[in-house]
Protein backbone atom coordinates (compact mmCIF):
# COMPACT_ATOMS: atom_id res chain seq x y z
CA UNK A 1 0.00 0.00 0.00
CA UNK A 2 2.68 2.63 -1.03
CA UNK A 3 1.31 6.63 -1.27
CA UNK A 4 1.11 7.68 -4.95
CA UNK A 5 3.49 10.54 -6.10
CA UNK A 6 2.00 13.88 -6.33
CA UNK A 7 2.28 14.55 -9.82
CA UNK A 8 4.73 17.85 -8.34
CA UNK A 9 6.61 15.15 -6.71
CA UNK A 10 6.88 13.13 -10.19
CA UNK A 11 8.04 15.88 -12.13
CA UNK A 12 10.91 16.49 -9.35
CA UNK A 13 12.21 13.51 -9.63
CA UNK A 14 12.21 13.40 -13.55
CA UNK A 15 13.36 16.55 -14.33
CA UNK A 16 16.60 15.82 -15.56
CA UNK A 17 17.26 19.61 -16.23
CA UNK A 18 17.49 20.48 -12.46
CA UNK A 19 21.18 22.07 -11.65
CA UNK A 20 22.33 20.81 -8.40
CA UNK A 21 23.83 23.17 -5.90
CA UNK A 22 26.19 20.72 -4.56
CA UNK A 23 28.45 18.34 -7.05
CA UNK A 24 27.34 14.40 -6.20
CA UNK A 25 28.85 12.87 -9.08
CA UNK A 26 31.57 11.07 -7.54
CA UNK A 27 29.49 10.51 -4.52
CA UNK A 28 27.14 8.15 -7.05
CA UNK A 29 29.86 6.87 -8.57
CA UNK A 30 31.26 5.18 -5.46
CA UNK A 31 27.79 3.85 -4.29
CA UNK A 32 27.72 2.39 -7.97
CA UNK A 33 31.14 1.27 -7.13
CA UNK A 34 29.96 -0.38 -3.78
CA UNK A 35 27.08 -2.07 -5.61
CA UNK A 36 29.02 -3.70 -8.76
CA UNK A 37 31.50 -5.13 -6.00
CA UNK A 38 28.49 -6.68 -3.56
CA UNK A 39 26.81 -7.70 -7.35
CA UNK A 40 29.77 -10.50 -7.87
CA UNK A 41 28.47 -12.63 -4.89
CA UNK A 42 25.28 -11.34 -3.91
CA UNK A 43 22.11 -12.09 -5.99
CA UNK A 44 18.86 -9.73 -5.35
CA UNK A 45 18.69 -7.56 -1.92
CA UNK A 46 18.71 -4.18 -4.10
CA UNK A 47 16.78 -2.84 -1.06
CA UNK A 48 19.17 -4.51 1.67
CA UNK A 49 22.20 -2.97 0.23
CA UNK A 50 20.73 0.48 -0.66
CA UNK A 51 19.82 0.10 3.21
CA UNK A 52 23.47 -0.92 4.35
CA UNK A 53 25.11 2.24 2.02
CA UNK A 54 22.33 4.93 3.27
CA UNK A 55 23.57 4.13 7.22
CA UNK A 56 26.74 3.82 6.44
CA UNK A 57 26.75 7.39 4.64
CA UNK A 58 24.38 9.06 7.36
CA UNK A 59 26.40 7.20 10.36
CA UNK A 60 24.05 4.76 11.52
CA UNK A 61 23.89 1.20 12.68
CA UNK A 62 21.79 -1.18 11.35
CA UNK A 63 20.12 -4.01 12.92
CA UNK A 64 19.38 -7.24 9.88
CA UNK A 65 16.68 -9.61 10.82
CA UNK A 66 15.64 -13.19 9.06
CA UNK A 67 16.19 -16.49 9.41
CA UNK A 68 19.08 -18.78 9.11
CA UNK A 69 20.96 -19.29 5.82
CA UNK A 70 19.52 -16.23 3.80
CA UNK A 71 23.36 -14.27 3.58
CA UNK A 72 22.45 -11.76 5.98
CA UNK A 73 25.89 -12.39 7.89
CA UNK A 74 27.68 -13.26 3.92
CA UNK A 75 26.26 -9.89 3.17
CA UNK A 76 27.32 -7.60 5.54
CA UNK A 77 30.62 -8.85 5.71
CA UNK A 78 31.35 -8.25 2.01
CA UNK A 79 29.95 -4.93 2.49
CA UNK A 80 33.05 -4.03 5.09
CA UNK A 81 35.36 -5.66 2.54
CA UNK A 82 34.26 -2.91 0.56
CA UNK A 83 35.04 -0.39 2.52
CA UNK A 84 39.29 0.26 3.12
CA UNK A 85 38.33 0.34 7.06
CA UNK A 86 39.21 -2.12 9.75
CA UNK A 87 36.40 -5.09 10.32
CA UNK A 88 35.91 -7.42 13.48
CA UNK A 89 32.88 -10.41 13.94
CA UNK A 90 31.60 -11.03 17.36
CA UNK A 91 29.59 -13.97 17.80
CA UNK A 92 27.06 -13.07 20.84
CA UNK A 93 26.38 -16.17 22.54
CA UNK A 94 24.29 -16.69 25.68
CA UNK A 95 27.80 -16.70 27.93
CA UNK A 96 29.39 -13.52 26.81
CA UNK A 97 30.26 -10.99 29.06
CA UNK A 98 30.62 -7.29 28.57
CA UNK A 99 34.53 -7.16 28.80
CA UNK A 100 34.56 -10.12 25.91
CA UNK A 101 33.29 -7.02 23.49
CA UNK A 102 35.08 -3.93 25.70
CA UNK A 103 37.99 -4.93 26.78
CA UNK A 104 39.40 -5.51 30.19
CA UNK A 105 42.30 -4.01 32.22
CA UNK A 106 45.12 -6.43 32.77
CA UNK A 107 48.43 -5.58 35.40
CA UNK A 108 51.55 -5.31 33.80
CA UNK A 109 53.86 -6.06 36.17
CA UNK A 110 56.73 -4.89 34.25
CA UNK A 111 55.66 -1.25 35.50
CA UNK A 112 53.10 -2.57 38.50
CA UNK A 113 50.33 -0.34 36.36
CA UNK A 114 47.21 -1.59 34.66
CA UNK A 115 46.86 -1.39 30.94
CA UNK A 116 43.55 -1.73 29.20
CA UNK A 117 43.62 -4.30 26.57
CA UNK A 118 41.01 -3.02 23.85
CA UNK A 119 38.32 -5.39 22.77
CA UNK A 120 37.00 -6.83 19.55
CA UNK A 121 34.71 -3.63 19.26
CA UNK A 122 37.27 -1.50 18.66
CA UNK A 123 37.34 -1.58 14.96
CA UNK A 124 35.69 0.24 12.12
CA UNK A 125 32.83 -1.69 10.66
CA UNK A 126 31.84 -4.28 13.31
CA UNK A 127 29.69 -7.04 12.99
CA UNK A 128 27.85 -8.78 15.46
CA UNK A 129 26.43 -12.20 14.56
CA UNK A 130 22.98 -13.13 16.58
CA UNK A 131 22.61 -10.12 18.70
CA UNK A 132 20.05 -11.04 20.37
CA UNK A 133 21.55 -14.42 21.77
CA UNK A 134 22.95 -12.60 24.47
CA UNK A 135 21.99 -11.70 27.94
CA UNK A 136 20.30 -8.16 28.80
CA UNK A 137 24.12 -7.01 30.91
CA UNK A 138 26.16 -7.64 27.67
CA UNK A 139 23.32 -5.81 25.26
CA UNK A 140 23.70 -2.86 27.73
CA UNK A 141 27.39 -2.56 27.31
CA UNK A 142 26.55 -1.59 23.71
CA UNK A 143 24.39 1.49 24.55
CA UNK A 144 27.67 4.15 24.92
CA UNK A 145 29.52 2.22 22.30
CA UNK A 146 26.66 2.88 20.13
CA UNK A 147 25.31 6.19 21.19
CA UNK A 148 28.43 8.20 22.06
CA UNK A 149 30.79 6.38 19.81
CA UNK A 150 33.25 5.72 23.14
CA UNK A 151 34.01 3.47 26.12
CA UNK A 152 34.51 4.58 29.10
CA UNK A 153 36.76 2.11 31.40
CA UNK A 154 38.00 2.43 34.89
CA UNK A 155 37.11 6.37 34.40
CA UNK A 156 39.04 6.78 31.17
CA UNK A 157 37.06 7.14 27.86
CA UNK A 158 38.37 5.84 24.90
CA UNK A 159 37.22 6.88 21.44
CA UNK A 160 36.17 4.62 18.34
CA UNK A 161 37.89 5.32 15.08
CA UNK A 162 35.71 6.79 12.41
CA UNK A 163 34.10 5.50 10.42
CA UNK A 164 32.22 3.21 13.19
CA UNK A 165 29.70 1.20 12.07
CA UNK A 166 27.51 -1.56 13.54
CA UNK A 167 26.40 -4.33 11.60
CA UNK A 168 24.02 -6.35 13.78
CA UNK A 169 21.98 -9.51 12.61
CA UNK A 170 19.16 -11.42 14.60
CA UNK A 171 17.19 -14.33 14.24
CA UNK A 172 13.54 -13.89 14.99
CA UNK A 173 12.56 -13.65 18.43
CA UNK A 174 10.43 -17.24 17.97
CA UNK A 175 13.83 -18.65 17.66
CA UNK A 176 14.58 -21.02 20.50
CA UNK A 177 17.26 -19.24 22.19
CA UNK A 178 17.13 -15.42 21.98
CA UNK A 179 16.50 -12.68 23.99
CA UNK A 180 14.23 -9.48 22.88
CA UNK A 181 16.35 -6.41 22.90
CA UNK A 182 14.98 -3.46 24.89
CA UNK A 183 13.67 -0.65 23.37
CA UNK A 184 16.62 1.50 24.39
CA UNK A 185 18.77 -0.28 22.50
CA UNK A 186 17.23 -1.05 19.39
CA UNK A 187 16.40 2.77 19.14
CA UNK A 188 19.94 3.36 18.97
CA UNK A 189 20.03 1.36 15.23
CA UNK A 190 19.24 3.82 12.13
CA UNK A 191 17.15 0.78 10.59
CA UNK A 192 15.79 -2.55 11.16
CA UNK A 193 15.97 -4.60 7.85
CA UNK A 194 14.24 -7.66 7.31
CA UNK A 195 15.71 -9.79 4.61
CA UNK A 196 13.46 -12.63 3.39
CA UNK A 197 13.49 -15.55 1.32
CA UNK A 198 14.99 -15.00 -2.27
CA UNK A 199 12.36 -15.81 -5.00
CA UNK A 200 12.78 -18.48 -7.11
CA UNK A 201 14.47 -16.96 -10.07
CA UNK A 202 16.79 -15.11 -7.55
CA UNK A 203 17.78 -18.76 -5.88
CA UNK A 204 18.37 -20.39 -9.40
CA UNK A 205 20.66 -17.64 -9.58
CA UNK A 206 22.37 -17.79 -6.59
CA UNK A 207 23.23 -21.76 -6.98
CA UNK A 208 24.61 -20.83 -10.55
CA UNK A 209 27.11 -18.21 -9.01
CA UNK A 210 27.80 -20.69 -6.39
CA UNK A 211 29.06 -23.39 -8.93
CA UNK A 212 30.69 -20.90 -11.06
CA UNK A 213 32.58 -20.08 -8.42
CA UNK A 214 34.04 -23.66 -8.25
CA UNK A 215 34.75 -22.81 -4.09
CA UNK A 216 36.62 -19.73 -4.45
CA UNK A 217 35.85 -18.16 -1.16
CA UNK A 218 33.27 -14.97 -1.96
CA UNK A 219 35.48 -12.62 -0.03
CA UNK A 220 38.43 -13.26 -2.52
CA UNK A 221 36.13 -11.53 -5.09
CA UNK A 222 35.63 -8.45 -3.35
CA UNK A 223 38.05 -5.49 -3.31
CA UNK A 224 37.93 -2.00 -1.72
CA UNK A 225 36.71 0.78 -3.43
CA UNK A 226 35.97 3.60 -0.75
CA UNK A 227 38.70 4.95 1.91
CA UNK A 228 37.60 6.77 5.38
CA UNK A 229 38.48 10.22 3.60
CA UNK A 230 36.39 10.15 0.74
CA UNK A 231 33.42 8.84 3.20
CA UNK A 232 34.02 11.58 5.30
CA UNK A 233 33.48 14.32 2.33
CA UNK A 234 30.54 12.42 1.51
CA UNK A 235 29.13 12.39 4.50
CA UNK A 236 29.86 16.89 4.62
CA UNK A 237 27.77 16.47 1.45
CA UNK A 238 25.21 14.64 2.51
CA UNK A 239 25.01 17.49 5.40
CA UNK A 240 24.54 19.99 3.05
CA UNK A 241 21.58 18.46 1.03
CA UNK A 242 18.81 20.73 1.05
CA UNK A 243 15.25 19.91 2.98
CA UNK A 244 12.21 22.31 2.66
CA UNK A 245 10.52 23.11 5.70
CA UNK A 246 6.91 21.66 4.28
CA UNK A 247 9.08 18.67 3.76
CA UNK A 248 10.39 18.54 7.42
CA UNK A 249 6.60 19.41 9.00
CA UNK A 250 5.53 16.28 6.48
CA UNK A 251 8.12 14.24 8.41
CA UNK A 252 6.72 15.55 12.08
CA UNK A 253 3.35 15.35 10.92
CA UNK A 254 4.03 11.01 9.98
CA UNK A 255 5.95 10.29 13.71
CA UNK A 256 3.54 12.90 15.53
CA UNK A 257 0.83 10.31 14.41
CA UNK A 258 2.48 7.42 15.50
CA UNK A 259 2.79 8.45 19.06
CA UNK A 260 -1.76 8.41 19.18
CA UNK A 261 -2.48 5.92 16.78
CA UNK A 262 -5.20 3.24 18.09
CA UNK A 263 -3.29 0.16 16.66
CA UNK A 264 0.25 1.28 18.33
CA UNK A 265 1.09 0.85 21.93
CA UNK A 266 4.36 3.35 21.43
CA UNK A 267 5.07 5.65 18.86
CA UNK A 268 7.95 6.71 17.56
CA UNK A 269 10.37 9.59 19.49
CA UNK A 270 12.21 12.60 17.91
CA UNK A 271 15.37 10.30 16.88
CA UNK A 272 13.17 8.15 14.55
CA UNK A 273 12.15 11.88 13.08
CA UNK A 274 15.56 12.87 12.91
CA UNK A 275 16.87 9.04 11.73
CA UNK A 276 14.24 9.70 8.89
CA UNK A 277 15.10 12.69 7.65
CA UNK A 278 19.20 11.98 7.86
CA UNK A 279 18.44 9.19 5.66
CA UNK A 280 16.26 10.52 3.16
CA UNK A 281 19.15 13.57 2.48
CA UNK A 282 20.99 10.14 1.54
CA UNK A 283 18.53 8.54 -0.54
CA UNK A 284 18.43 11.59 -2.23
CA UNK A 285 22.03 12.06 -2.61
CA UNK A 286 22.51 8.61 -4.14
CA UNK A 287 19.95 9.47 -7.01
CA UNK A 288 22.53 12.48 -7.55
CA UNK A 289 19.77 14.80 -6.22
CA UNK A 290 20.41 18.25 -3.27
CA UNK A 291 17.39 18.70 -2.29
CA UNK A 292 14.28 16.14 -0.62
CA UNK A 293 11.27 15.08 -1.88
CA UNK A 294 8.44 13.03 -0.38
CA UNK A 295 8.93 9.89 -1.98
CA UNK A 296 13.12 10.26 0.02
CA UNK A 297 11.20 10.34 3.24
CA UNK A 298 8.29 7.12 2.47
CA UNK A 299 11.53 5.05 1.30
CA UNK A 300 12.81 5.85 4.70
CA UNK A 301 9.93 5.32 6.69
CA UNK A 302 10.03 1.89 7.08
CA UNK A 303 13.43 0.46 7.99
CA UNK A 304 13.07 3.71 10.34
CA UNK A 305 10.03 2.72 12.32
CA UNK A 306 9.33 -0.78 11.83
CA UNK A 307 11.84 -1.53 15.62
CA UNK A 308 10.78 1.62 16.87
CA UNK A 309 6.88 1.40 17.07
CA UNK A 310 5.13 -1.34 19.07
CA UNK A 311 1.65 -2.73 18.23
CA UNK A 312 -1.17 -3.28 20.54
CA UNK A 313 -1.39 -6.74 21.96
CA UNK A 314 -4.85 -6.63 20.18
CA UNK A 315 -3.35 -5.70 16.76
CA UNK A 316 -0.54 -7.98 17.34
CA UNK A 317 -2.87 -11.23 18.47
CA UNK A 318 -4.90 -10.47 15.34
CA UNK A 319 -1.49 -10.81 12.89
CA UNK A 320 -1.41 -7.25 12.37
CA UNK A 321 2.36 -5.86 11.24
CA UNK A 322 4.29 -2.59 12.11
CA UNK A 323 4.52 -2.48 8.32
CA UNK A 324 1.21 -2.33 7.42
CA UNK A 325 0.35 0.66 10.18
CA UNK A 326 3.19 2.47 8.55
CA UNK A 327 2.07 2.56 5.31
CA UNK A 328 -1.74 3.55 6.79
CA UNK A 329 -0.72 6.44 8.60
CA UNK A 330 1.60 7.13 5.39
CA UNK A 331 -1.77 7.27 3.47
CA UNK A 332 -3.56 9.73 5.84
CA UNK A 333 -1.18 12.17 6.08
CA UNK A 334 -1.39 14.76 3.44
CA UNK A 335 1.73 14.99 0.63
CA UNK A 336 3.02 18.47 0.32
CA UNK A 337 2.61 20.15 -2.68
Amino acid sequence: MENKDTPLEHQQENDLNFDNRIPLEELKNAVSAIKAELAKVIVGQERFIDLLIVSLLVEGHVLIEGVPGIAKTVTAKLFAKTLKTDFSRIQFTPDLMPSDILGTSIFNVKNSEFEFKKGPIFSNIVLIDEINRAPAKTQAAMFEIMEELQVTMDGTTYKMEAPFMVLATQNPIEQEGTYALPEAQLDRFLFKIKVDYPSLEDEVRILQTHHERKGIKPQGLIEAVLTPKKLQEFKQKIQEIRVEEKIIRYVAEIIGKTRNHPHLYLGGSPRASIATLNSAKAFAAIDGRDFVTPSDIKRALVPVLNHRIILTPEREMEGMSTDSVIHMIMESVEVPR
